[in-house]
């Protein structure tokens, strides 16, 4: 799967966002310190601004983030960090989380019928979306991500007939 920039940008900027207002209160909390401007973001990520301008539409009309006008003015986090999963970050700025080129009510994935590779690119991209649906800004600011990949359980076995 590719997750292209807008989703990354995202992700970035939200960090940003988050480590920024923690600075100003010492805690990862919704509303609270100073709103964090743009610019300041874009600079410290080496992002385009107006770029980002069009990321925040995006983030402020999911409710992710809320804004402060005039000078002084900027973003903060809608919520706390603690309760924003990556997963809706990605989402909120239309990226979709497949691994399949297969969309829904196109003709498939080759002359109309469903590849022999489609459940599995399929199954990826669903767990690539339950990993980032479990994991927040808050364990990314606090870097509590490294190690929580697993593998799958082993399949079960069956119970022997009686």
């Amino acid at each position: 799967m590719r997750l292209s920039t807008r989703g990354r940008y995202a992700v970035m900027a939200m960090v940003e966002l988050a480590i920024r207002q923690a600075a100003h209160t010492g805690k990862l909390r919704r509303g609270e310190g100073c709103p964090v401007s743009l610019a300041e973001i874009a600079q410290a990520q080496h992002l385009s601004l107006a770029y980002l301008e069009q990321l925040f539409g995006h983030l402020r009309r999911a409710g992710l983030v809320c804004s402060a006008r005039g000078p002084g003015g900027g973003y903060r986090l809608a919520r706390p960090a603690c309760e924003v999963a990556v997963a809706e970050i990605i989402e909120a700025v239309d990226e979709p989380l497949k691994a399949t080129r297969c969309e829904e009510g196109a003709p498939g994935c080759l002359a109309g019928q469903k590849c022999l590779t489609h459940d599995l690119w399929e199954e990826l991209g669903e767990q690539i979306r339950l990993f980032l649906a479990h994991v927040t800004l808050a364990d990314v600011c606090g870097g509590g991500i490294a190690g929580r990949a697993v593998p799958p359980l082993p399949p079960r076995m069956a119970a022997p007939a009686e």
